[in-house]
Parts: structure tokens; sequence; C-alpha cells
């Protein structure tokens, strides 16, 4: 199995504190969001790469596995239960792996790493005084869901291999993301325990906003007439439209932010990100014969303005 520096991929050191690990993985989502990067398989290795790292530096108990035990991380929980049986009284021991992660050729690597030739596997223990405990196999899902449906919290109920799983869906996931159910995997078999169930949310583009981490970005078109003279005008958001005051004189493409009108922050109660709306002017059509006079009177005057005239 080949080892992956989480570190080096968010480029923070060993020591990083989680806000540093968090602001690292915001600047590298940004960057290779795919939404930003259409078509550019690269960009989209690394915001992957980005995301998984992530996921294990940030939660406390995994980035302790992988700081001690590096590539095995994922098998720290069969490696400890065998430590502690190791030596203990009776006839054998049981040791604990997850179906699926590798051959058993991986497997009996791993343990021969942790106890030397004594712990290797021999196809499946045969001639050994010990008993093989197998837990169950790990699923995987997939959730497909609108950006609206992750604004708050919501509860579903879901159909795994017959079982109905209830599960609270906490409001920010990413699309990509992956949580973890405890336990809800396949049965695990000789006194093993079960797997675990692995749901990865997939959410849809929204129409009307483009998202970035915690934060959103819409366009929202505005009259000739108020980009010069400015004004109110009524933009959307997730929490529904809002009235924004339009500088007098304002530019195609100027853009405001809405401070906290932004998507929740996963797992962060009462923290929003931010919404960015960028404004095009929008020229008027079908214009009247009194109109274009107008126009032209207006022309007229911002010639005189000009230099030599």
């Amino acid at each position: 199995m080949e080892y992956i520096d989480y570190y080096k991929i968010l480029g923070v050191s060993k020591d990083a504190d989680k806000e540093k690990v968090r602001k690292a993985y915001r600047k590298l989502a940004r960057k290779y969001h795919p939404d930003l990067n259409p078509g550019d398989a690269e960009a989209e290795k690394k915001f992957k790469q980005a995301n998984e790292a992530y996921e294990v530096l940030s939660d406390p108990e995994k980035r302790k596995k992988y700081d001690k035990y590096g590539k095995d991380w994922e098998h720290a929980e069969a490696f400890e239960q065998a430590r502690r049986q190791q030596g203990s009284p009776g006839g054998g021991r049981t040791y604990t792996y997850t179906e699926g992660f590798g051959d058993a050729g991986d497997f009996s690597e791993f343990f021969r790493s942790m106890f030397g030739d004594e712990a290797a596997f021999d196809g499946f223990g045969r001639g050994r005084r010990r008993t093989m405990a197998f837990r169950g196999e790990d699923y995987k899902a997939e959730l497909h869901l609108r950006l609206r449906d992750v604004y708050q919290d919501q509860k579903q109920v879901l159909t795994v291999n017959g079982n109905k799983i209830r599960l609270t869906i906490p409001a920010g996931v990413e699309d990509g993301q992956t949580i973890r159910i405890k336990g809800q995997g396949g049965p695990g078999r000789n006194g093993g325990e079960r797997g675990d169930l692995y749901i990865t949310f997939r959410i849809a583009e929204d129409p009307d906003f483009q998202r970035i981490g915690s934060d959103l970005y819409a366009t929202v078109g505005m009259s000739l007439y108020t980009a010069i003279l400015g004004g109110k005008l009524e933009v959307p958001t997730l929490d529904g439209k809002v009235a924004i005051t339009v500088p007098p004189e304002s530019e195609n493409g100027k853009k405001i932010r809405l401070k906290g009108k932004g998507m929740p922050t996963y797992k962060k109660k009462n923290q929003y990100g931010n919404l960015y709306i960028t404004l095009q002017v929008e020229l008027p059509g079908n214009l009247s014969e009194k109109e274009r006079q107008l126009f032209q009177q207006l022309a007229e005057l911002e010639a005189k303005k000009q230099p030599g005239s």
C-alpha cells in the first residue's frame, strides 16, 4: 500500500492545529474545485486528494491513528486488538481484519511488520492455535441531494440491503464528502463485529448559485437606470429574497458581499459562509422614439464634457 503524506498534500506541518488544517484545505478547495477547472483531470485529482487529506487530519481520532501507523492507519483497530490479545492466557488468539481492504498477503504483511513471523497469515491459520474472527464487510453508498437540501439539517430513511437506516444529515455537507455509520455494514463471522456503512454525498449543481466551501456565488441582473442612478435591488438567497442597495454609477460586474448568507459551516452551529453577488447590467430594449431622443441628448451632453469640445 503506497504511503500518502496528507500533511504534504495540504501544505501544513505535522504540528498544525485544526484551524490551520481547515484554512489550508479551503484554499486548495477553492483553487482546484471542478466547477472552476472544468475538464481539468489534474485539478480534479488534487481536489479529491485535498478532500481525503482533510477528512483524516480534521478528525482527531483518525489523525492520531495516521500519525502512529502511517499507511496502515485504517487497520489500527485490528492491530490494537491483536496487541492486547498477544500473550493472553488460554489456548488461542483472535485477530480481526476488514474484509475487502486487500488480499490475505496484505493483511499478513501488516501483522508481520507488527509481531514478526509468528503472527503471519498462513491461509486461514491452519495448524495454528488461533481462531479467526472476521469483521463484516464495509458497505458503500451514494446519496444524491440538491444544494437546498443541505442548507438545513434533515432526516432521511435509507434502505441498505433491506435494512432501513434513519439518518440525520448535518447542514453544510459538501459534494464528495463521506461519513461513516458504525455497525451498519455486513455481519461479521466467527464472532467478528459488523462492518460500517460509508455514505458519500453527491450534491447537484444549483441553477442559481455556485458553491465553493461555505461561500456561495451568484450573478444578478440590474437595469441600466439602477446602475447609473443607484437604488434598491432584490437578490435571491437560499433563505429567501433580500433587498440590497446599489450605489450610483455602479459598473457592470460590480461585486457585493452579503455576510452570513452563504452555506452553513459543517458541524459548526450558527456559522455561515458569505454570498457574493455579481451585478450584471441589462441594457434596455424596444426603445420608444422619446427614449431614443433622451439618450441622444445624454450622448450630446457627454460629448460636451470631453476635452476640446
